[in-house]
């Protein structure tokens, strides 16, 4: 039987987090999108994962669940293909509420969505911030594309559209902007076709499995009904804490020889915690609860091949620490590690650090 804990042995060793050094070419968490959310985000997975790209190498698209997502440049036509919903159905799910509207009106939901790229490819020659082009939109696209926002006391798109728009329109987000600005792609086409490598089911269950079809259809926010005509044939049927889950037939052997066991400060968005089994990964529920809140979500402290504790940056004027919040005696061998990763985030940061607190 295969056990939680063997589970994550499993991911940390996919997801290359025991790894000192790494290439763009085979980090291969770029495949599925590595997501740009906080101060830590997208850069700090990878330097977590021994890669300090050139960022003029990666680009930042909207895409899974509408997320900033960093990937190799060179794969965008690829990635364009990869992320477009399959379907009408599996696009209005995508949408959320935004498809209401548009079905009323009699607008099928993949028409809607190239029309807002249409008007978006139109409208943004040269790096542009996001409320200029929705503004501009707003004047451009009938009743049925917009809502009155009441945060903004205007009337604008819909989110989720203008997001999964972006990118059909060939426009990258450039980097670390807030808010957001959008610049087109010289030359951008989305590709007919994509490699295996690409395909996000495909690529979560790689690297997020073993797991359920249910759990892929929340990741990428897609019909259940669809992820399963998309299943892949090589997929395997494998026990693991008494549940039926699958995983790629390829990978079947590595899940059960696994034996990673890194110390690492993961980020609060990194693929290792974005996975839909969170029980899987911590089965206390205040635990969970901690490491997952709604809003201000700390780091996972990694060693010893399970979650270990939390942890939080503490900055004030040039002084920087690491707070942390372990989940029990961590060996010396453990808070060596964590003092160590310590040291790299803060020079991530370009910053001094001043050292590791433990709360009590």
């Amino acid at each position: 039987m295969i056990d939680s804990r063997q589970v994550l042995r499993y991911r940390t060793r996919v997801q290359q987090l025991d790894r000192e050094r790494g290439s763009l070419a085979d980090t291969a968490v770029l495949d599925l999108g590595v997501q740009e959310t906080g101060p830590d985000g997208a850069m700090w997975a990878l330097a977590v994962r021994g890669l300090e790209p050139d960022e003029a190498d990666l680009v930042w698209l909207w895409t899974l669940r509408g997320a900033p997502h960093a990937y190799r440049r060179s794969d965008m036509a690829a990635v364009a293909a990869a992320v477009a919903p399959w379907s009408d159905a599996d696009a209005a799910k995508r949408i959320f509420d935004a498809s209401k509207p548009l079905k009323a009106a009699g607008i099928p939901i993949l028409e809607a969505l190239d029309s807002v790229a249409a008007e978006m490819r139109a409208t943004v020659k040269a790096p542009m911030v996001k409320g200029e082009v929705s503004a501009r939109l707003h004047e451009t696209l009938p009743e049925a594309y917009q809502r009155f926002c009441r945060s903004c006391d205007a009337v604008h798109l819909y989110e989720m559209p203008f997001r999964l728009a972006a990118v059909r329109a060939g426009l990258e987000l450039q980097a670390h902007t807030s808010p957001p600005v959008l610049a087109p792609v010289a030359g951008f086409e989305a590709a007919s076709e994509f490699p295996d490598r690409l395909d996000p089911v495909r690529a979560y269950l790689h690297l997020c499995g073993p797991a359920t079809v249910k759990e892929v259809a929340e990741y990428l926010d897609s019909p259940v009904k669809e992820v399963k005509a998309h299943w892949p044939e090589d997929a395997v049927e494998i026990e693991v804490a008494g549940e039926r889950r699958w995983i790629l037939a390829a990978d079947e052997a590595e899940l059960r020889g696994a034996d990673a066991e890194p110390v690492r400060l993961v980020g609060p968005y990194d693929l290792l915690l974005q996975s839909r089994d969170r029980k899987l990964l911590v089965d206390d529920a205040a635990k969970a609860k901690a490491l997952w809140p709604v809003l201000g979500r700390p780091g996972a402290v990694l060693a010893g091949g399970r979650v270990a504790g939390l942890w939080r940056p503490r900055k004030s004027g040039k002084r920087f620490a690491v707070r942390l919040e372990p989940w029990g005696k961590l060996t010396a061998a453990e808070r060596r590690g964590v003092e160590e990763q310590a040291e790299r985030l803060a020079a991530f940061r370009g910053v001094d650090l001043a050292g590791v607190e433990t709360e009590d």
